[in-house]
């Protein structure tokens, strides 16, 4: 293998590819959110090649029906410096009741006003909706005050979501996005841990564009090791939006408890949970209604299946993502795999 291959020549790849496995648990047969039944994922992505690197990232669960109008859910609020719209609501009923959209800071109202349009158009009867959609700053590559979103960037997201492997990296709401001092965007993972004897499913999705400094399974990796003569210059943070989608039968209560340790998982990473980071999960349910919720003393796995989906997820974000340059000449590079390997101190790989 070439070492001296450059980010933008050699082909991005996911974590496990790299030798790099998060805890011990299995995980789903694509290693996504949409491992879990139902959960579909849709992007839009707006990259001019200079000023503007953004998007939109939709997350659809299916079981949302004229019938069955929410998903037990809940929120947990890391760090408040953010934008969640819907989120006081899914607070008070402990339900969720629309798609997860994601997009820019700036765009998020423009966001909202396009899920809207959409939940209205299908359920026409209804006279109160609570679209939520969440959002990190991605000022720092793309030209965020021209407010690139329109209603069909984020219905092309919502109609056009499916299942499989989604796209990750620079895409839908990550095109533009940056992390622990490198190029971030989308990431995702599952898991699949048992719990008395029934295999349940957990998937996360990360919009990862916050500060700190890179930390693979425990090692630090600050910028200036991986890329010499980089300073990590980008702002110290901006926000991760993190969804938890699971199959697993919980109440909303569980679900924050899920939510936190979404949160959590952002340390693994080395997040500096800083002043001007807006931190925030949504978790969410697919199980239905009915069934009774785990007792509290068997979720231990389903919390190590959230820690260990979201680390990866992180990790996934910014393995894919490619070496960008966007507004006001601003570049943020990508994870070099040839330094992260030949370090002294990084990971064997």
């Amino acid at each position: 293998m070439d070492n001296h291959l450059t980010p933008s020549t050699r082909a991005r790849v996911r974590a496990r590819a790299l030798g790099i496995v998060v805890g011990a648990l299995p995980t789903g047969p694509l290693n996504a959110i949409s491992d879990v039944e139902g959960v579909l994922v849709g992007h839009t992505t707006i990259d001019d090649g200079v000023d503007l690197h953004t998007g939109v990232t939709a997350i659809v669960p299916q079981h949302l029906t004229t019938e069955r109008r929410g998903l037990s859910a809940a929120v947990y609020t890391g760090n408040g410096y953010g934008k969640l719209v819907g989120s006081t609501q899914i607070d008070e009923l402990g339900m969720l009741e629309s798609p997860v959209v994601l997009t820019a800071t700036l765009s998020a109202f423009r966001a909202a006003d396009a899920l809207l349009s959409y939940l209205m158009d299908r359920c026409p009867d209804g006279l109160s909706f609570n679209p939520v959609v969440g959002e990190t700053n991605d000022g720092f590559l793309s030209d965020i005050r021209r407010r690139p979103i329109i209603e069909r960037h984020v219905l092309d997201a919502l109609e056009g979501a499916s299942g499989g492997l989604p796209a990750e990296g620079c895409v839908g709401a990550g095109t533009g996005t940056t992390a622990l001092g490198f190029k971030a965007g989308i990431g995702t993972s599952s898991r699949q841990p048992v719990v008395d004897g029934t295999p349940v499913t957990v998937g996360a999705l990360v919009q990862a564009n916050f500060g700190g400094v890179l930390t693979v399974r425990g090692i630090p990796m600050p910028v200036d090791e991986l890329i010499p003569g980089v300073t990590q210059h980008e702002p110290t943070g901006n926000s991760c939006m993190i969804v938890v989608a699971t199959d697993a039968p919980l109440d909303a209560r569980q679900l924050g408890r899920l939510a936190r340790r979404a949160i959590f998982a952002m340390g693994r990473v080395g997040a500096s949970y800083s002043n001007g980071s807006g931190d925030y999960a949504i978790a969410f349910t697919t199980a239905p209604p009915q069934l009774p919720p785990i007792p509290d003393d068997r979720l231990n796995p389903v919390f190590a299946a959230v820690m260990d989906s979201v680390e990866e997820a992180l990790l996934n974000s910014l393995f894919t993502a490619t070496t960008t340059m966007g507004v006001r000449g601003h570049t943020s590079h990508a994870v070099p795999y040839d330094r992260l390997s030949g370090n002294s101190t990084s990971p064997h790989l």
